[in-house]
C-alpha cells in the first residue's frame, strides 16, 4: 500500500458506493437515506495496478457543536489530515451547494492533494452539476458514476503520478531495518548524518502532548498537523539537530477528542501511529502522567515492538505531579507488568511545556538506538550458549534430548539470532524466553526487540564450507564442559 486515499463529501453523494467498488466488496452500508455512514471505515483498495488504503468517511456537515453531526465532522476532518490524498465528491445531479463550497475551502487548507469528482454524472442529468464543479477552484473535476463504475480510468490517471511520488518518498524516508550481518561487519552502529538522519516517531494518544514536545525540541511554535493553510502531510516530519545529532522527527498529532468519539479516534490514531512507526528507527511512546498506560498506549507500544523498532517511553506533564517518587515507582511497576516484552526499555519523565527532562530523553533515544544496532560475535554467542545450557538444560520431551549446537547473529536493527538445535518445534516457548532474556541481560540489550529463531541442525550449517578444525574445536569445547558446574 503506497498511499492513503480519503473519500469525503456531503452526506449521500455516493462515498460508500465508491468505497465498496474500490475494495471490491460491499463493506460499507449503502442507502438513499443520508447519514448512514458514521464511522471511518478502512479498506485495501485496488485500481488497475495501483494498491492503496482507502478511507470511507462520514458525510461532511456544516456543524461545529458537540451534536452527532459535529462529532462526525471532526472525525472526518481527522481522516483528511491523515490521508495522503483526498477525493472530494460532489453530487452532479444536485449541483454545487453552499456546503460544498465551505468544505472545498477546508480541504484546500488541510490537504495538499485534493482530487475533485462529480459523482452520479452518468447521462444528461448530471451534466449541469459537473460544469458547476469547476467553480470550486480544485482543478478539473472527474466525471464519475460509482454505481456503474464509470470514470474510474480518469481517477486512475489522477492517482498514478501521486502514487509514484509517494513511492519515491517512502523509499527515501524508509529506515534500514533487518540488516544482515556477519562476524566481519563493524560492531559500531550507523552514525546518523544529515543525508541519513536518525528517524524518530513520537506516538501516543491524542492530547498526550506530542506536538508540544516536538515544538520544544525544535525550538519554535510550529503545529505540524492542523488547519492552517499550507500545512500538508509532508510537514508531519521535521529535521533537526538535537544534541548535535541529525534527526528526523515524525509527529502523529491527533485533534482534540471528545469522550463520545474517543473509541473511534483511538482506532484512527493507532492506524496513524502504525504509519509513523514504519518510518522510524526509535519510537518514543509519549504517556500522560495523569492517565498512563491506557489501552491505546499499550497497543502502540506493542506495535512498535512487533515492528522491531527501538522503544523509549516518555511520561509527559511531569511538572504537574506532586508525589514524584511514589508516582515513578508506580509507573515502573505498571510498565514491567503490562509490557513485559519491552522489559528494560528506558522510561524517562519530561515536561513538554517547560522543557525539563529533554536532555534525558535525548540520551535515552541515543542509547536505545545504539542497543538496536548491537552486534555480538559468533564466538561470544557460543560461549554464552554453553553457559546457558549448563545453567538450565533444555527439556527432554518424550525422553528425546534436545541438543543445541551453536548460535550466531544473522541480522541487526533489531538484533536477530539463530540457534541450531535438534527438534526445534519441540522447544517450549518458556525456554525460548529464557534464551531471549539471557541475551538481553548478558549482552546489555535492555528494551530492544530481540528476534530468536530455532532451526533444525540438519539445515545448512554456516561452518560447512570452513575448515573442519573449527566445528571440531567447538564440539570439543562443548563436550569438555559437560557436567561442569
Amino acid at each position: 500500500m503506497t498511499f492513503t486515499l480519503a473519500i469525503v463529501g456531503r452526506p449521500n453523494v455516493g462515498k460508500s458506493t465508491l468505497f465498496n467498488r474500490l475494495v471490491g466488496k460491499k463493506l460499507a452500508l449503502v442507502d438513499d437515506q443520508p447519514g448512514v455512514t458514521r464511522d471511518l471505515r478502512e479498506g485495501a483498495a485496488r485500481l488497475m495496478d495501483l494498491r492503496f488504503t482507502v478511507l470511507d468517511s462520514a458525510g461532511l456537515e456544516d456543524a461545529q457543536d458537540d451534536s452527532l453531526q459535529g462529532r462526525m465532522r471532526r472525525l472526518t476532518e481527522r481522516a483528511v489530515e491523515m490521508a495522503d490524498v483526498c477525493l472530494f465528491l460532489v453530487d452532479a445531479r444536485a449541483g454545487v451547494t453552499p456546503t460544498d463550497e465551505v468544505f472545498a475551502d477546508i480541504l484546500r487548507k488541510k490537504n495538499a492533494n485534493v482530487i475533485l469528482a462529480a459523482n452520479k454524472a452518468e447521462g444528461k442529468a448530471g451534466q449541469a452539476g459537473y460544469l458547476e464543479a469547476f467553480s470550486l477552484g480544485l482543478g478539473d473535476p472527474i466525471q464519475l458514476s460509482a454505481e456503474h463504475g464509470e470514470g474510474l480510468d480518469d481517477l486512475y490517471d489522477e492517482l498514478r503520478p501521486l502514487s509514484d511520488a509517494f513511492e519515491e518518498r517512502a523509499a527515501r524516508d524508509a529506515p534500514d531495518v533487518d540488516v544482515e550481518v556477519t562476524d566481519e561487519d563493524d560492531d559500531a552502529p550507523r552514525v546518523p548524518t544529515r543525508a541519513k538522519p536518525l528517524q524518530i516517531a513520537v506516538v501516543g494518544r491524542p492530547n498526550a502532548g506530542k506536538s508540544t514536545l516536538i515544538n520544544k525540541i525544535i525550538g519554535e511554535e510550529r503545529l505540524l498537523t492542523g488547519p492552517e493553510a499550507g500545512i500538508t502531510r509532508d510537514a508531519i516530519s521535521v529535521q533537526q539537530d538535537w544534541g548535535g545529532v541529525p534527526m528526523r522527527i515524525f509527529d502523529t498529532a491527533g485533534m482534540r477528542k471528545k469522550a463520545k468519539v474517543e473509541e473511534k479516534l483511538e482506532k484512527l490514531s493507532v492506524s496513524d501511529g502504525l504509519r509513523a512507526v514504519k518510518f522510524a528507527e526509535v519510537v518514543v511512546v509519549l504517556l500522560d502522567v495523569e492517565i498512563p498506560f491506557e489501552q491505546q498506549d499499550l497497543r502502540i507500544a506493542d506495535l512498535a515492538e512487533r515492528e522491531g523498532r527501538a522503544v523509549v517511553v516518555a511520561v509527559n506533564k511531569w511538572d504537574l505531579e506532586d508525589e514524584k517518587q511514589e508516582k515513578l515507582k508506580e509507573l515502573r511497576e505498571a510498565f514491567g507488568r503490562l509490557l513485559p516484552q519491552l522489559r528494560g526499555a528506558p522510561m524517562v519523565t519530561v515536561s513538554a511545556k517547560t522543557g525539563r527532562g529533554l536532555d534525558r530523553l535525548q540520551g535515552a533515544i541515543m542509547r536505545a538506538h545504539e542497543v538496536w544496532n548491537r552486534r555480538v560475535t559468533t564466538s561470544q554467542l557460543n560461549r554464552w550458549l554453553t553457559g546457558m545450557l549448563e545453567q538450565h538444560p533444555p527439556p527432554a520431551p518424550g525422553g528425546r534430548r534436545i541438543k543445541m549446537r551453536y548460535a550466531t547473529q544473522v541480522k541487526t536493527r533489531p538484533p536477530a539470532f539463530v540457534v541450531m538445535t535438534s527438534f526445534p518445534d519441540q522447544v517450549p516457548a518458556s525456554y525460548t524466553r529464557y534464551l531471549v532474556n539471557g541475551l538481553r541481560e548478558d549482552f546489555d540489550m535492555p528494551g530492544t526487540p530481540i528476534r530468536l529463531t530455532l532451526r533444525d541442525q540438519g539445515e545448512k550449517n554456516p561452518y560447512k564450507n570452513k575448515k573442519k578444525a573449527q566445528p571440531s574445536r567447538l564440539s570439543k569445547h562443548l563436550s569438555g564442559n559437560k557436567g561442569k558446574p
